[in-house]
This record gives C-alpha cells, structure tokens and sequence, in this order.
C-alpha cells in the first residue's frame, strides 16, 4: 500500500500546484464546519480493543444522536451537526480509532472493528439505543451496527456511504475537492493526533481498508430491520449514484434523499439542507 500512499501526496500536491482560481460551484467547495456554540457536557476516551476512543457529549437532555465522522476526518467536521441539535438531543461526537484524537494498536483497519469500539462507548455512556448519522466511513459503521447490534440503535442514516468496494469511482483521487480534503486530513491529524507523525502509516491503513472492505451482499443487507436513511450528494465524487440506489433498493424499507449541488461533503456544503434531511427522517 506504499503506492498508494505515494500517489495520493503526488496528485494533491500536483492538484493544489495547478488547480486555477475560477468561481467554484457549491459542491466543488470545501468548507470548514462552524465550532460548536457551547461547550461539551463531558469529554473523556473509552478503551476498547487495544485503542483510547476520544469523545465529546453536547446537550444534557433529549434523545441520543451519535454522529460518526468519514475516514481521514474526525469530530471537527460535525460543528454545524452539533449546533443543529444540542438543544433538542444529547449529541455524541467521537474519532474513529486512529483519527483525531483517538489511539489505535497494530491491528489493521475494519469496520467491524470500529463499530466495536462505538459499542463499548455506548456502553460506558449508559445509552441503550441511540440514532446514529453517519458520513462515508461512518456511514458503513453505521451500517455494520445496523447488522450486527440492531438492539442498540433506533435509526441510521448512512450518507456518502457504500456496501461493496466497486461502489467507490474509480476517478476519486483524481477530484480536486476530494484530494484538497486529504491534504486538509493530515494538517489536522498532526495537529489532533496522539501520534502526529504517523499520517503516511495511517494512510496505509486506511487505504488497505478502502480497498477491501465492505463486502456485504444483497442478502445481509435484505436482513436489516433498523430504519435506515440512503442519503447521498447530486454531485457524488467518491460514491456512483447507482451504487447508492443500489443501496436504498436493497435495505428493506430504507429511503433515499440526494441533496442538490452537494457531492461527498454536503454536511459542509449545505448544512440546512443536509441537517433537514437528516431531522425530518429522525421524526418520522
């Protein structure tokens, strides 16, 4: 996976050398999430499987929403999320292992392995069940909690996310506001992570993630009971709009929102319009 490593710090640094400065439609941009409005009720880490998960709880009263960040992201992302909903939910924002302030052991990357971890955080927080939002990556954790601990969880919404590896477009490391999230991905994790030297050896095992996992089939997902939400940008760079039908079609139940002029990054884009979407669902 070196390669890999190699070619993603060879086209970010050639895509921010020679991108040209034109006005840029919305979902070409990349905006910073807004710091939440209060402090958090509680910050502390679980230790799960070898890691130190770091967490953040806004909100003291209301139904629990947990919001589980993308790969190469960690809790920041969510501001304009936490803001939304601090008033009306108690709001769970944690790093996945390995991102943002969370550690993690040698183990490799799975998203088995991170659900886990969101487990033992719910259960050190005394929450029974919890709705959980989740972006690309924690979109397929959010998922994977939906298969296998479908008793913890009242919905989910899975955006940006996908099922199988084919699902991801081939041309992603080749778009320009994907490879500028990458290259804003390691300023924050040296500045985030217990371990601020180790952004190539965490894109190595992220890569070797991305490129084998998920693998689930039509049939597992045919037995998931949780309500889901299958909610996807118009502008999708990472994900193939048919890969995301494909999802909403095969999760019993589920439903489908695309967000207009958004791609992969529509929590910063469009926060209203992604923050809507997200709460009507959770009402229903």
């Amino acid at each position: 996976m070196k390669i890999f490593t190699a070619a993603i710090t060879g086209l970010v640094a050639a895509t921010l050398a020679f991108s040209p400065a034109l006005a840029a439609e919305r979902y070409e941009t990349l905006p910073y999430a807004l710091s939440p409005s209060s402090a958090p009720v509680e910050t502390g880490t679980v230790t799960s499987n070898g890691a130190e998960i770091y967490y953040e709880i806004y909100g003291k009263s209301g139904d629990p929403i947990l919001l589980i960040h993308g790969g190469a992201g960690n809790t920041e992302t969510w501001g304009n999320q936490v803001n939304a909903w601090l008033r009306s939910n108690r709001v769970i924002v944690a790093d996945t292992r390995g991102h943002g302030k969370s550690s993690a052991d040698d183990q490799p990357f799975s998203y088995q392995l991170f659900a886990d971890d969101f487990i033992a955080l719910l259960d050190k927080l005394e929450i029974e069940k919890t709705a959980v939002v989740g972006w690309s990556d924690g979109g397929i954790i959010g998922i994977d909690l939906a298969l296998r601990h479908p008793e913890r969880l009242t919905k989910v919404v899975a955006y940006a996310a996908n099922v199988t590896t084919d699902g991801v477009q081939s041309t992603v490391l080749e778009n320009p506001t994907f490879l500028k999230y990458l290259d804003r991905a390691r300023g924050e994790y040296e500045r985030l992570s217990p371990t601020p030297d180790g952004y190539d050896a965490y894109l190595e095992k992220i890569g070797q993630l991305w490129a084998t996992q998920p693998n689930w089939t039509a049939e597992e997902l045919g037995k998931i009971t949780t309500p889901i939400l299958v909610l996807a940008g118009d502008h999708e760079e990472a994900i193939s709009e048919e890969h995301t039908r494909k999802i909403a079609e095969q999760i019993p139940g589920s439903e489908l929102v695309l967000l207009e002029n958004t791609s992969h990054f529509a929590h910063l884009q469009d926060p209203a319009g992604f923050n809507k979407a997200v709460a009507d669902f959770l009402a229903k």
